[in-house]
């Protein structure tokens, strides 16, 4: 008895019909719902046959509870299903949902693809997004593209966003076409219209536009005033902006700040006091613009004093007053200040504070205090640029760690020219001008190009290392290749670097041959080589040279008389010293500073005691009247051998 098989076309057949009838048994029943219509009451309709909906209809909660694409999509569906998705306040809450991220937003732009009739709100909306994530150019893209390109009429609150962008992305061109349009739809008389092109010509340099913006409204509120006067101050007109200030009726804290900051800019202290003084109510920005004037004309105790004065500093008034311990080299009271912030705990550090506790730390030798620094950096959660990893590979590679220094530079994505710089620069230090060279012609492989910077730093490594031919490769490089005109800086490493080799006469040929005036570094550099290297003749004439740029630089007298004590010409040497008291030269006190791992001692001569100053003297007394007596010896021996 044979098989008997079924053709496979007909077992197809059988399958398809089979799917045909369930699909239409699943269409037939009542698709499912995501919310329980609990509403009893029937729906009302508009003229138009369309129901009429409310915040509080179950599929808006539905909408509004979403928290994943997941779930939006299911919501979304029971829209198109249950034939609301064309109203305009479910098309609104839609687009709303959708631009609360900036990873949804080209999602609602899709929807705004969909819409029969899209209107103003829906395409505020996506505009208002755009500007809310920093990306003014797709904002600018929409409005043409869509809003304009679907004839989607404005209302007033499109145009205050529209010229935002164009504020934002600094466009005079979009923005006088945005006050064209404004014209033309009749908002011009709009005070927050008005308002936002006052903001748009003054960011854009066309203060004039802004006055005549201004004077053309029918009315003016407080922001009205302050953005003209704001303009003002930002386009360098301090004064026309006081004007304006003194016809205020209502001033409030941001009219007095503006004001302070516009004198601040030009450096009128006197002027921004008195202001400060006629506040009755001050915020943190009222002291900070204080702070920041007496920080840029150099007066540190004042500044210092406004500064105790807040009630309550923020992180930018510690910033300013440690960067400005920083630029007058008081590195210690910056890291002392820097220890109070950290002990009053009002303000958390940030990359600005740590660059300058780096910087200080740097400057002082500081190695194990960057190095806790760096710890905190570590466990602070904050990413460091470029510019805290510069300050950081810096700090160490002053401090000699130029192991930690390296580590830091090779973890950096981005290096500027400084960090480059500064390796070059911390390998110097160390007199491994190899490395240096290196690390330069690694940077001239894969980095950025070199400034004159980088060479001051290379041709600094050099002259250290004696490495003469090296020198004037660098020299040349910088003059031939990178076309970079030669400073005084780099002519004194080469004056330096060829005068230590004992090649003064090319030392002094260079110096001749330069373009600018030769400076008093660059022939001090000379002298103390030729004194190095007993050059009697030469180092006479440099020195009087010297004496003539510098005749109150203590300097060159003392460089003279040792190179006439080594000569052996004492009478020379006590006409340079009469010379030396006639004009009231004295050498200043010396000073050093020491580490001893947590340790630190800082010691000047001029802080001695008496008792230590006489215990000093004393003993270079006694060095003075040995160094005498060799001398002697040596001079009768040498007669005696003669």
């Amino acid at each position: 008895m044979g098989v008997r098989f079924k053709p496979r076309g007909h077992l197809s057949s059988s399958l398809s019909i089979d799917n045909f009838l369930k699909s239409h048994k699943n269409l037939s029943k009542t698709p499912p719902k995501l919310w329980l219509d609990t509403q009893h009451d029937p729906i009302e309709i508009d003229y138009q046959g369309l129901p009429i909906l409310k915040l509080s209809h179950p599929i808006l909660q539905a909408l509004e509870s979403c928290s994943s694409v997941r779930h939006f999509n299911q919501v979304h569906t029971q829209l198109i299903v249950s034939a609301l998705f064309q109203h305009s306040l479910v098309a609104s809450r839609v687009v709303k949902k959708l631009c609360s991220s900036s990873l949804t937003v080209s999602h609602a732009v899709y929807v705004f693809d969909c819409l029969d009739e899209p209107d103003a709100f829906v395409c505020n909306t996506i505009i208002r997004s755009y500007v809310n994530f920093n990306d003014p150019f797709s904002a600018l893209r929409f409005y043409y593209g869509r809003m304009v390109g679907k004839w989607v009429l404005p209302n007033h609150y499109t145009f205050p966003i529209l010229i935002k962008v164009c504020a934002e992305i600094g466009s005079l061109r979009e923005g006088e076409k945005a006050h064209a349009r404004v014209v033309q739809f009749g908002f011009e008389s709009d005070l927050f219209v008005r308002n936002s092109l006052i903001h748009m010509y003054s960011v854009c340099g066309r203060i004039w536009d802004a006055r005549m913006v201004f004077d053309a409204g029918p009315d003016w509120d407080l922001v009205s005033w302050n953005t003209m006067i704001d303009g003002y101050v930002k386009n360098g007109e301090v004064g026309v902006a006081r004007e304006l200030f003194d016809e205020m009726y209502e001033r409030d804290v941001f009219s007095w700040n503006s004001m302070i900051s516009g004198y601040v800019g030009i450096g009128d202290m006197e002027a921004a006091k008195g202001l400060f003084e006629r506040m009755t109510i001050r915020d943190v920005v009222s002291w900070n613009c204080m702070i920041d004037g007496y920080a840029r004309i150099g007066n540190v105790s004042v500044a210092r004093d406004y500064f105790n004065q807040m009630s309550l500093q923020n992180v930018v008034s510690w910033n300013m007053m440690l960067a400005l311990y920083v630029r007058s080299k008081d590195y210690s009271e910056c890291l002392r200040l820097f220890d109070r912030m950290i002990e009053v705990g009002e303000a958390k550090p940030n990359e600005a504070t740590l660059v300058s506790v780096l910087t200080a730390c740097a400057n002082l030798g500081s190695l194990e205090r960057g190095k806790w620094v760096h710890s905190c950096l570590k466990n602070s959660g904050i990413k460091p640029d470029v510019l805290l990893s510069t300050a950081l590979l810096t700090m160490y590679a002053k401090c000699g760690a130029m192991d930690l220094a390296r580590d830091v530079f090779d973890e950096m994505p981005i290096r500027s020219v400084v960090s480059w710089n500064s390796m070059i620069m911390g390998y110097g230090i160390q007199g491994n001008a190899g490395k240096a060279i290196e690390v330069f012609m690694d940077m001239v492989k894969r980095g950025p190009m070199p400034n004159d910077a980088t060479f001051v730093c290379v041709l600094s490594a050099c002259t250290h290392a004696g490495m003469v031919l090296e020198g004037w490769w660098c020299f040349d490089l910088m003059c031939r290749v990178y076309k970079i005109e030669p400073k005084v800086e780099h002519y004194g490493c080469m004056v330096d670097l060829l005068a230590r080799a004992g090649l003064m006469k090319d030392s002094e040929e260079l110096i001749s041959k330069m373009p600018m005036e030769s400076g008093a570094a660059l022939w001090g550099a000379l002298l103390s080589a030729c004194r190095t290297h007993s050059n009697l003749e030469l180092g006479e004439i440099v020195a009087k040279r010297l004496i003539e740029l510098e005749p109150r630089d203590i300097g060159p007298y003392v460089l003279l008389s040792n190179i006439y004590a080594a000569e052996g010409k004492w009478n020379d040497v006590e006409h340079v010293r009469k010379l030396m008291k006639e004009r009231g030269l004295q050498k200043a006190a010396g000073s050093s500073l020491v580490q001893f791992g947590e340790f630190k001692s800082e010691s000047f001569v001029g802080n001695c005691s008496v008792h230590r100053k006489s215990m000093v003297f004393s003993m270079l007394s006694e060095m003075g009247a040995q160094m005498k007596l060799s001398c002697g010896d040596s001079n009768m021996a040498s007669e005696l051998g003669a």
